[in-house]
């Protein structure tokens, strides 16, 4: 993604995404460039060819919400990358760049890591883990305070022995990265960050040029535990009211299920052995 044309890069992306087929365009021959073609996108959409080159090419940035409302349909966008599209194109008011804020987490959210009873951390703006509790910790071993989950789960081969599922929900936590900083791309810390993980991972590369954008969600996520065995829970994401992106992020099972025996398991663990203990490997077969 270039600083200066995000909104050029983002249409790229998306368009070289939608297959002709899919937009019911006959297809003939061979055709040279994934996806759809700037002119199909612009007869589309109902705007000129020209114009579509120049949004592209970021010599025009001020495309009506009409415009913008078309070239989604068309690229397919739902409701959440839609949104997002339209604030690309939104006009930029100048301002002077800011150093951000320290992330400081209240003190009655970090109380409530403690007495919550369930694997929690709070989660920054660029995904670093801010607090943690021991039991979620015990779940997930790179949740703790100083790292960052984006170069954790790319960087670390750990968490992919750790997640069966890595392959779609690696993606996924990029493609909500995307969403949380918005028009945001060119803030260092996010600049340091992707450069980081594009050097590092070929999968997060991947993961970046396809600039999906996923809302934040509650669903189920599978765990390949070293102590408890394979487990599912659902994950929960809670935003910390007067923080500036801050999310509680919560660990829990359906009640009475087999995953719920694991985690109460694991919670007694974490309990009986707080200070990092090895236990009794017969205590900790699946």
């Amino acid at each position: 993604m270039t600083d200066d044309n995000r909104l050029g890069d983002y249409l790229r992306a998306r368009r070289e995404l939608v297959t002709p087929e899919s937009v019911g365009l006959p297809v003939h021959g061979v055709r040279r460039v994934a996806g759809l073609r700037r002119e199909e996108v612009a007869m589309l959409a109902g705007i000129s060819a020209d114009y579509y080159l120049r949004l592209e090419q970021g010599r025009d940035r001020n495309p009506s919400i009409q415009v913008l409302e078309a070239l989604a349909g068309v690229l397919q966008l739902d409701a959440t990358a839609t949104d997002y599209l339209l604030r690309l194109g939104a006009p930029k008011p100048r301002r002077r760049a800011r150093r951000p804020r320290p992330e400081t987490v209240p003190v009655p959210t970090a109380q409530l890591l403690s007495v919550i009873g369930l694997p929690a951390f709070i989660e920054g703006r660029y995904l670093d883990v801010l607090a943690a509790n021991d039991l979620v910790t015990a779940l997930l071993p790179n949740v703790r305070v100083g790292e960052n989950r984006l170069r954790s789960v790319f960087l670390d081969p750990a968490e992919r022995v750790l997640h069966p599922d890595w392959a779609a929900t690696a993606p996924r936590l990029v493609a909500g990265f995307r969403n949380r900083i918005g028009d945001r791309a060119d803030d260092p810390r996010v600049v340091q960050l992707v450069g980081e993980l594009s050097l590092g991972s070929e999968e997060f590369r991947q993961a970046w040029a396809r600039h999906d954008v996923k809302p934040i969600q509650s669903r189920s996520i599978r765990l390949d535990h070293p102590q408890v065995g394979e487990i599912e829970l659902a994950l929960s994401k809670l935003a910390i009211e007067g923080t500036d992106g801050q999310m509680l992020v919560v660990y829990h099972a359906v009640p009475r299920t087999d995953a719920a025996d694991k985690l109460a398991l694991l919670t007694s663990l974490v309990r009986d052995y707080p200070t990092g203990a090895t236990p009794p490997s017969s205590m900790i077969s699946p």
